[in-house]
Order: C-alpha cells, then structure tokens, then sequence
C-alpha cells in the first residue's frame, strides 16, 4: 500500500515480539507497507486523523503465518494414494502421475489452488519445493503472496529437466530473471539423500557457499531411509550431510521424524533449522518429530502443511493445533508446547528459517505489513478468556476474516482480493477430470 496511512484497530493485537504479549484496544498503522506505529486505538486517531481506518471489535490481529514447506502444485494430486507408505505412495502414485501429467500448464494450475486455499487460511509466505518453479513463482506474484522458491534437483528426468545439470542451470536462470521481486527468495532444493546423488550434493554444497542460499531438502523423514543410508553408506543421513558440507545453519531440514540424541545434537550444533509437518507425517505412518527435544536443545522449530496429496490441506491453524495435541500427547505433558509457542513457530520461527525475520514474522515497526486477523466471536471462540489458547486450540481457518501482505489486503471479509476463486477451482475441476480418468487408465483429453 502506499500513500493514505491505515488504521487497523482489534480487540487483540499478538505481536509475537515481545514473547507472550497481548494487547488489547491497541491499533496498528501501515504507512507505504510497512508497520509504522502501534499504540492505543484512543491515541490512533488523533495522532493519524487522516489515515484510512478498519474496527475489527471481535478479532485478534496477529503476524501472517509462514508456510515453511510445501509441494503447491500438489493440491491437484490431493487424495490420489491415501492411506499408504510414504515409498508406496511416492513410487506407485505420485510419480508415475507426476511422469503422465506433471507440465506448465499443471504447475500453474495446483499452484493458483494452493495459493488460494493458504491466502484464505492465514497463510502470507510459503517455502516451496516442486517442478517447473517459474510456473508457481508467476502465480505467487499474480496474487500477491511472498514466497520462497525451491530450486528443484532429483536425480532422474522429469518434464521440467533432464540431468541434475539441467535441473540447476535451469533454477539458476530463474532466480537471475527474479533479481527485481523483493516478495521472492530462492533456496537449493534437493529432494532428499536418497534422490539425489554425492557428486551432485557435493556441488550443491559449494553453490550455496559460494552464492549464499539455504537448502531446502527432506530429511530422516522415516525409519528406513536412515535404515538404508546406513546400509548403504555406513552412515546417517545427518552424518552423510555432514560429511558433504552440506549441515549447516543454511540448512531447512523437513520431517526429522527419526533422530535420536547424537542427531539432535549435530542439528542443534550445525545451527539447522528444523521444519516440523505432523499430519503429513501422521498421514503417511512416518513417525513423530521430537520437537520439545529439538526445542530444548536449541534448535530452530518452524511449521509446515508439506503438499495437499500427504496432507490434505494446506492450514497452518490446523497443524498449530496438531502439533501441540501431539507433543503434549506424545510426552504425557501438558505443558509441552504451549500455545504461545506454536504461534511462534507458524510466524516468526518459519521467517527466522527462511532468513526472513527482519521482514516479517511479528508485528514490529518497520517490519512488512504481513498480518491477518481472526474473528473470535464464532460459538467455538466463544468466551474468549485467551484468545493466543482460542487460535490455537478451537479457531478454524473460516475464522480468518482478513489478510494483508506488504499492507495491501488479499482478504476481505474472508474472500480474496481480488476474488478470482470461481476461475481457480474451474480450472481445479477440469485437472480432476482429467487426472481422474488417467487414474482409471481411460483416455484423458
């Protein structure tokens, strides 16, 4: 937004700097898209007699959630092979669809989806890892979310590239072509040890020294793949990562739900950020990530939906929830992972692991105006005692009435500014259609 200042004023403002604050009757200023003053709302108005003004009387008003691992595309996929293994799922129906199906035109598609479904849960910055990146990048900036793109390496062809060669030189002329878009990051984004070879990691470990970008890869995600690294290398994943130069404070490892003691102590020691996705991970039978473990040994703890088809959705509030209910559940202590906490991780520890935190991920003067606010006044928020424990634990992403990126809002009253939804879920249906008749080996059109 430039020009005219706004006033936002809530029932609740949760900054999440400082930690476990709560303010009430305060207002918010944007001036040119970014935070310019927080003080009383009795004050606001005086001081900014002309600014623009919103009265949100029943809201919390909160930093813009962050996403820290997705597959967008995948909302088009979501559904197809539920309820098996985590390989099963990945060699008998996702990359087999991916092999028929996955283009341009299908990137595009899944990702104009994803972007909708995360704007109108809260959702204003997501860490991305998929094919034909340049497809979800022009989506993102047609709609206004921030985003970090994922330079896709796997180590067999795909429609988007031939050759781990063809797979870098390919991102790295896209991150040259988006040198202009502050609201975009890059990041290297091997798919994981198994699925990507050493002569290629080792390379991808010298490029992110040499070009400082972080690394976005799936790690001791289950059981066996540390099972056959160490059958296969006669060592960890961690220990093989390490080895290349490779475990480092550039390093966004995702899942972690197989690690014990000497591994959380080299991830804590290397300065790793962690990214934890428990329904993903419950969905496909993968484990549970340790994260008061990783939390009390200082390790960074972010949140992420991973992609629609393991998931199937892409709310943050929902894994919020998930992943408190588990941790409390998993180590029979009802304090582990308090609310406050959770909010935390889904803001400014998901900013923090995308090296974003001086822009956003709390409600600070000067950081980017990337909020949103959540209408407590539903029966299910009702009394709101604690509106940090009524987000977390009872409110629903239908309860995010606003949303606002860089202080331009691209959700009003829970519909997208602008609404282009009939035309994204059009588009939606016609790729079910087709996917759908592919599954059943028909002829698709």
């Amino acid at each position: 937004m430039t020009g005219q200042d706004r006033i936002i004023s809530a029932r609740w403002i949760i900054p999440v700097v400082p930690e476990h604050a709560v303010l009430e009757q305060m207002a918010l200023v944007i001036r040119d898209g970014r935070i310019h003053d927080l003080l009383p709302r009795t004050l606001a108005v005086g001081r900014y007699p002309d600014a623009e003004r919103l009265d949100l009387p029943t809201h919390a008003l909160l930093p813009g959630l962050v996403n820290a691992h997705t597959h967008a595309a995948m909302t088009l996929l979501r559904g197809l092979g539920a309820d098996q293994s985590l390989n099963v799922w990945l060699e008998q129906f996702i990359w087999p669809l991916e092999k028929r199906w996955m283009d341009r035109e299908f990137v595009k598609a899944g990702s104009r989806l994803a972007i909708a479904e995360m704007l109108l849960s809260g959702t204003t910055c997501f860490n991305d890892m998929y094919f034909f990146p340049d497809a979800t990048l022009e989506a993102a900036e047609l709609m206004g979310i921030r985003m970090m793109a994922g330079l896709p390496v796997i180590g067999f062809p795909t429609r988007w590239a031939e050759s781990p060669a063809d797979y870098l030189r390919r991102g790295l002329e896209l991150r040259d072509r988006y040198t202009h878009n502050a609201r975009v990051r890059f990041a290297l984004a091997p798919h994981a040890v198994y699925s990507v070879d050493e002569a290629t990691l080792k390379l991808l470990s010298t490029l992110a020294s040499e070009l400082d970008l972080p690394v976005h890869m799936h790690l001791h995600e289950t059981r066996k793949e540390v099972e056959d690294s160490i059958r296969i290398r006669g060592m960890t994943p961690i220990a093989y990562l390490y080895h290349l130069g490779l475990l480092n404070a550039r390093l966004i490892a995702v899942h972690l739900t197989a690690v014990g003691p000497d591994e959380i102590r080299q991830l804590a020691d290397a300065g790793v950020s962690a990214v934890h996705c428990p329904e993903s991970n419950l969905k496909l039978g993968s484990g549970i990530a340790p994260v008061e473990r990783f939390r009390h040994a200082g390790i960074r703890v972010a949140l992420g939906t991973d992609g629609a088809a393991s998931n199937d959705d892409l709310d943050l509030l929902g894994e919020m929830r998930t992943a408190g209910l588990l941790a409390k559940g998993a180590g029979g202590d009802p304090t582990a992972l308090p609310a406050g906490e959770l909010i935390r991780m889904a803001t400014l520890e998901g900013a923090r692991a995308l090296g974003l935190e001086t822009e956003i991920g709390s409600l600070e003067v000067g950081k980017s105006a990337d909020c949103i606010a959540i209408d407590l006044s539903a029966p299910a928020t009702t009394p709101c005692h604690d509106p940090v424990a009524q987000i977390v634990y009872a409110a629903t992403r239908n309860q995010v009435s606003h949303v606002w990126i860089a202080g331009t809002p691209r959700v009003v009253d829970g519909r997208l500014v602008p609404d282009e939804l009939e035309d994204i879920l059009s588009t939606a249906r016609n790729w079910e259609d087709r996917l759908s008749r592919g599954v059943r080996g028909e002829e698709a059109v």
